[in-house]
């Protein structure tokens, strides 16, 4: 095993200072302070970047038992060595490129068949098919998710261990120079490229080079057979200038190892492609279980995998079989009893486990964490050791409850005779026999299990909403929408985040627990009934109440609420509050000065007023910031007013300081003023609709993502005879000809716009446009699929998302994206998914 004192000559380090305890075992990479488990034998990689600096939190780490740091040179160590009696520090000149070292180091341990996967899309999933296809013949090593950047691949490679004998690595990059780097630490035997496309091109000169840059994953020593679709040309131009040896398919007929003829679906298979597979073996025929022409091209990937490892044709038809789709992200959902669902069955290895424990440890909802785990199958250790590792993972994440189903999990549950409650089931049908709702009260509840063991019928029997609309809202792309933001900050400028009108309709307190996992300074509600939930739900952040009133003061004091005071009436009623003598502080206000939007808030004429009263009262309240809006900072026939307002802020506040006797945090900006005003960033911005994905300014709307996804099904398709109206008030007019007519799960009620009525507004069906035939009325609508080929009472139909953007919507019917948002019902249940 790896030691502490041997980092030096892998890394290139010095030694600081040695462990207090002597020779220390690496046990774990630790890039994250918010997730460290088991702090023993956790080694820990101080990483900066240009928002982040993990030097900051070693105090924070050694308090918690971390022992083992590694950090940058250019960085001093807080506090000194002297605060680190017991840490053994390690200095180098890159944590990052120490990190890969350490990985790569642990790689070279191993003499096994290593499969690295990169291209523009499709990574992720032909990883996991290989890695199902493969399952009965190799114990595999496999990157958790779509754990394939600089820092997911070596956490991905240090999970190899002595009993595996396949690893499967994707790689992804998105600037040049990454992918050789990335090389050094897969050092792959063999590879499949998916596809060329258009994915990270920005951070290249060309796709030209953006290909020659993935293929450098594959020119290493000891590099064999790369795996990739002939009709690519690019990709296979390149390829024969590098000089790799190649086995390719082909579906164009060019010259290939494999060459694949799809086929005309069977009478009665939906959602299968039949293909005629020819090669240097004979000839033979599959069905391939998917009909979309993404997955049959990463299905074809993974058969010509197979051809070439020597599985037979026979045999790789009842793996295809047993294929399962990928679902790639938790899910988060709302339950019973108060409770919460995170409904992860991704995958079953103990690295899949470590990452949705950590998922279930941020958390901050009051109520106890509980589990619910399916045996785990694709460790390669043994059942003593195995279920020994994972009842060491469930403390440090603050599991208090177990649920164990499989015989698995049964036969060693004396693992887990220290953990509060614990139960064992044989299988799913069992414990749902067992199972009582009135048993789950305020708990949130991690679902993980096989996929064999069905589990998505515990997840359905937990439930609180069972419509069929729903609202997912990608936490991922809220993360990158707001490191967008954060990447346009000067250094030191501070992020309120806007979670009012329930999160612009996302969901108030999964958005409000994801920002404060990613460390935003503030949050904003409108009401303080909404900062009210968030306290309930264990949100910790300051939150600033922008509409308070004087009979929610009390509410204010006990949940330690902000307000902000826009009035002298407000202020007067504050401060009245503020001097009775019982209870803790009233918490600091917030003014709002008023310099042109003319809605709320102190007049420049108003300032000697206020100063005169907040000199007087300075014993009775503290002022945490002064703020004001910009009215038109989103249009650039607005650009004087908007600095005309900026200028008046700048006179305002310092009269305001200079009277208050201290500085206080000064803000002017909304989402659209980050982007037009970057030099009036003052101490702190507020990010509101930037965060859900629109970009108010259209300048930048490219380099967001986003967020939600509004998603209905179908509940009847029927064919309308030429001449027949549909709906009330027969306003789906008759056409000349028979038309198929689907009507959906959703109308106004839910938030869909009667506006859209009549051909106004469109939905998606299997990735088609549908027109609105009709009123929208109340709980449903009506859509003309008759162009649609297969449509069918089940499909989902998707209302806005990636494909029908809100933007697009919002424009049809004269509005803006923010009042399509908020607008969705909250009896709409939401999901939220994310990695």
């Amino acid at each position: 095993m790896l030691q502490f004192l041997d980092l030096p000559s892998i890394t290139g380090g010095t030694v600081l200072q040695a462990p207090a305890a002597g020779p220390a075992a690496v046990q774990q990479l630790l890039l994250d302070s918010r997730r460290v488990g088991q702090p023993g034998g956790a080694l820990f990689f101080a990483l900066r970047g240009p928002q982040h600096d993990g030097h900051r939190y070693l105090p924070e780490l050694y308090e918690r038992g971390v022992r083992l740091f590694v950090v940058d040179n250019s960085t001093a160590v807080p506090g000194g060595l002297a605060a680190y009696p017991e840490a053994g520090v390690l200095v180098v000149d890159n944590a990052l490129t120490a990190l890969q070292a350490v990985a790569a180091h642990h790689r070279r341990q191993f003499r096994l068949p290593v499969l690295g996967i990169t291209g523009s899309n499709g990574k992720t999933i032909v990883k996991e098919w290989l890695a199902q296809l493969l399952a009965p013949d190799e114990l595999i090593c496999k990157s958790p998710r779509s754990y394939n950047s600089q820092v997911g691949v070596p956490l991905s490679v240090w999970e190899l261990n002595p009993t595996h004998t396949l690893g499967i690595f994707e790689a992804g990059i998105s600037e040049p120079g990454e992918m050789e780097r990335l090389a050094r630490v897969i050092q792959p035997t063999a590879g499949i490229f998916t596809m060329l496309g258009s994915a990270h091109d920005a951070g290249f000169f060309s796709q030209e080079e953006k290909l020659f840059e993935k293929l450098q994953l594959f020119t290493g020593p000891g590099f064999g057979r790369l795996f990739y679709c002939r009709d690519q040309q690019p990709v296979h131009a390149a390829v024969q200038r590098l000089g790799l040896s190649a086995f390719t398919w082909s579906r164009q007929g060019l010259p290939a190892d494999v060459q694949v003829a799809l086929l005309p679906p069977a009478p009665g298979s939906p959602g299968r492609v039949p293909a005629r597979i020819s090669w240097a073996a004979g000839e033979f025929f599959l069905s391939l279980p998917f009909a979309d022409e993404p997955s049959v091209e990463n299905a074809l990937h993974c058969v010509s995998s197979l051809l070439f490892w020597g599985v037979e044709p026979a045999e790789i038809q009842r793996r295809l079989d047993r294929l399962q789709p990928v679902a790639m992200r938790l899910e988060m959902k709302q339950a019973l009893n108060d409770c919460y669902i995170l409904d992860d069955t991704y995958n079953n290895d103990l690295a899949g486990l470590r990452l949705a424990l950590d998922a279930l440890a941020r958390q901050p909802r009051r109520g106890r964490r509980t589990l619910i785990l399916s045996d785990v199958l694709e460790s390669g250790l043994g059942g003593e050791e195995l279920y020994a590792r994972v009842a060491g993972l469930l403390p440090t994440h603050g599991v208090e409850r177990l649920i164990g189903i499989g015989p698995g999990l049964s036969q060693h549950r004396g693992a887990f005779a220290g953990l509060a409650a614990a139960e064992f089931f044989p299988d799913t049908e069992a414990f749902l026999t067992a199972f009582r709702p009135d048993a789950f009260r305020h708990e949130t509840i991690l679902v993980k299990g096989a996929r064999r063991y069905g589990f998505e019928r515990i997840v359905a029997a937990f439930q609180q909403k069972i419509h069929g609309t729903v609202l997912e809202v990608n936490l991922d792309a809220l993360v990158h929408n707001l490191t967008f933001y954060r990447r346009r900050l000067r250094p030191g400028v501070r992020l309120m985040v806007m979670v009012k009108a329930f999160a612009y309709g996302s969901g108030s307190y999964e958005v409000a627990n994801l920002l404060q996992f990613h460390r935003a300074d503030y949050l904003a509600v409108a009401y303080p009934d909404e900062g009210v939930d968030l306290r309930q739900h264990g949100i910790s952040l300051p939150v600033m109440v922008m509409n308070p009133a004087p009979d929610a003061f009390q509410k204010l004091r006990q949940y330690h609420l902000e307000p902000e005071i826009y009035s002298f009436e407000l202020l007067d009623a504050y401060l009245r509050a503020a001097r009775q003598p019982d209870g803790p502080p009233l918490p600091a206000i917030h003014l709002k000065l008023d310099t042109g939007m003319r809605r709320l808030g102190f007049a420049e004429e108003d300032l000697p007023e206020l100063c005169r009263r907040l000199r007087e009262n300075a014993a009775h309240l503290r002022v945490a910031s002064a703020l004001t809006h910009l009215a038109g900072a989103d249009e650039e026939a607005h650009n004087s007013f908007s600095r005309e307002q900026l200028a008046a802020f700048a006179r305002m506040t310092p009269v305001l300081e200079q009277a208050l006797g201290y500085p206080v945090l000064k803000h002017a900006l909304n989402s659209a003023g980050i982007v037009r005003f970057p030099e009036a960033q003052h101490d702190m911005v507020r990010l509101g609709i930037g965060l859900y994905g629109v970009e108010a300014t259209g300048q930048e709307q490219d380099a967001l993502r986003p967020v939600s996804s509004l998603r209905t099904t179908i509940s009847q398709v029927k064919t309308l005879p030429a001449g027949h109206t549909v709906g009330y008030s027969r306003r789906g007019q008759a056409a000349s000809h028979d038309r198929r007519i689907a009507t959906l799960a959703i109308g106004y009620a839910d938030g869909y716009d009667r506006r859209f009525s009549n051909g106004v507004g469109e939905v998606l069906v299997r990735g088609q446009r549908a027109p609105v035939v009709g009123n929208v009325c109340m709980d449903m609508c009506m859509v003309d699929v008759t162009h649609v080929a297969g449509a069918q009472a089940g499909d989902e139909a998707l209302v806005f998302g990636p494909e029908l953007p809100l933007s697009e919507l919002a424009a049809r019917i004269g509005t803006i994206p923010y009042e399509l948002l908020t607008s969705v019902s909250e009896r709409v249940k939401r999901v939220f998914v994310a990695e």
